[in-house]
């Protein structure tokens, strides 16, 4: 009995195998650490942490927009409010995600096994592209009329338009409050949890025992 027991534990288990590898790549002195080096103080990172400020409260803003709908931020105070909150989020958010990854083009981010990490970052600034425009497309006023109508022959001519239909309201809005967000929000945490199990980079002209 005791030996079926113990053949049972020792079975192949994927899950058993993805808590391993989870344990090896992300330990808990990486996912949360108490100390980082000097450089981490650098203005670049800090761009990082803004950009990731802002996206929360572009979320925060964008669920309650979403909830009440277009009549509301167009009519009302408060809709206003939360409406002009959540562009001016947008654009801190996009200001700082560009000199975010400005800064660490010129650093040479990807040195040392962590060009991952810097390609997802990229994909992010692209992702967030799509996001913002049909944001603007979302938006049920004059602008977003024009913005639709102009872009529909760009769109039509790189072949896409056969299922990224501008004029669709209702395409652009689900994509707007739900699929995008989805994916920038995954995007994120799948770089800030890369950057936890390889580390920040050390400037190019860091002393070796400072980069370690």
């Amino acid at each position: 009995m005791s030996d079926d027991v113990g053949t049972e534990v020792q079975a192949p288990s994927w899950t058993r195998a993805v808590q391993q590898r989870l344990a090896r790549g992300l330990p808990i002195e990486r996912l949360l650490p108490d100390r980082q080096p000097v450089y981490v103080g650098s203005w670049v990172y800090v761009f990082g942490v803004i950009t990731i400020a802002a996206l929360v409260w572009v979320i925060a803003s964008g669920v309650i927009l979403a909830f009440f709908g277009p009549q509301w931020w167009h009519t009302t105070s408060t809709g206003r409010f939360f409406n002009s909150l959540h562009f001016w989020s947008v654009q801190l958010f996009f200001v700082f995600m560009v000199l975010h990854l400005w800064g660490q083009f010129f650093m040479a981010s990807w040195r040392d096994g962590r060009a991952p990490t810097w390609m997802i970052g990229a994909i992010i600034f692209l992702v967030s592209i799509v996001a913002a425009f049909t944001g603007y497309l979302a938006q049920q006023n004059l602008d977003s009329q024009w913005i639709a109508a102009n872009a529909k022959d760009a769109v039509n001519a790189s072949g896409a338009g056969g299922f990224f239909n501008v004029l669709n309201f209702g395409q652009m809005y689900g994509l707007h409050v739900m699929l995008v967000p989805v994916a920038v929000t995954v995007l994120v945490v799948v770089h800030i949890v890369q950057v936890r199990m390889r580390g920040v980079v050390a400037p190019i002209d860091a002393p070796a025992e400072e980069s370690e």
